[in-house]
């Protein structure tokens, strides 16, 4: 398997951000760490070796990227206002660094064909992978989030502060009437997936939110829910991206 490590210096962030890239063509895959995580989780928590047949066969192309939570999410001494504003930061270093990079080789390996990305993540890299598919469809046309939240609500409460709206998917999509990101959402393949068991309490309400906002602006989706047994943890999230892989492929 052809992996290779990057550190670039972003422009939005002001700092050098670190990522991972493994295999060598195939749809790209960009991948959100959990929370506070870094870019080499996914291949520490087995996730890579899971998916290793299709990297190798070269169907994907997975791109591993970092966070900054514990500066916004789970900073301890900023208002939200400053948390949202490097937030705001950060969605633009993905948004204009990263997956500029990520089209530019997608189109290099494929022969000058361009490919949608598939946005994958568990827990808050769930939330973060919902999050940039919904805000910026135009780069994205698949979707797998395992046990996340789809809201601020844990982080700054109930009422959504109006710096982080447009960071919380159940308050932005329920309002939502743009027939731009609607249509791309509805020729999507979208799946949201939580356990029951345990730690899964607040992922399988959020997810049920997400169900019910998605059926209402007629976004078709596999939003489903695992049995009781089924923990938060990476050895059901190994069984979930195998499971579904092969439907955000065909």
């Amino acid at each position: 398997m052809k992996v290779t490590y990057h550190k670039v210096y972003s422009g939005n962030l002001h700092r050098d951000m670190e990522y991972k890239i493994y295999g060598h063509q195939g749809k790209p895959l960009l991948v959100f760490p959990t929370s506070c995580g870094r870019f080499y989780q996914y291949e520490e928590s087995g996730m890579i070796s899971t998916l290793e047949s299709y990297i190798e066969q070269g169907k994907i192309q997975v791109w591993t990227c970092d966070s900054i939570d514990e500066e916004t999410f789970y900073a301890k001494n900023s208002t939200t206002d400053e948390k949202m504003k490097l937030h705001d930061q950060y969605d633009a270093y993905v948004k204009d660094e990263l997956i500029s990079s990520i089209l530019r080789q997608s189109k290099e390996n494929n022969g000058g064909g361009t490919q949608k990305i598939l946005a994958t993540g568990c827990s808050l890299g769930a939330y973060h992978s919902t999050n940039m598919f919904f805000r910026h469809p135009q780069y994205f046309d698949s979707l797998i989030a395992l046990s996340g939240l789809y809201s601020t609500n844990r982080f700054f409460g109930e009422e959504v502060p109006p710096s982080a709206y447009f960071h919380s998917p159940l308050h932005y999509l329920r309002n939502l009437e743009d027939a731009f990101y609607l249509n791309q959402y509805r020729n999507s393949k979208i799946i949201i997936c939580t356990g029951q068991g345990a730690h899964e309490d607040l992922m399988r309400s959020e997810t049920q939110k997400l169900k019910e906002v998605l059926q209402e602006k007629h976004i078709p989706a596999s939003v489903e829910f695992w049995g009781y047994d089924v923990n938060h943890d990476w050895y059901w999230w190994r069984k979930q991206i195998l499971y579904y892989m092969d439907r955000c492929l065909s």
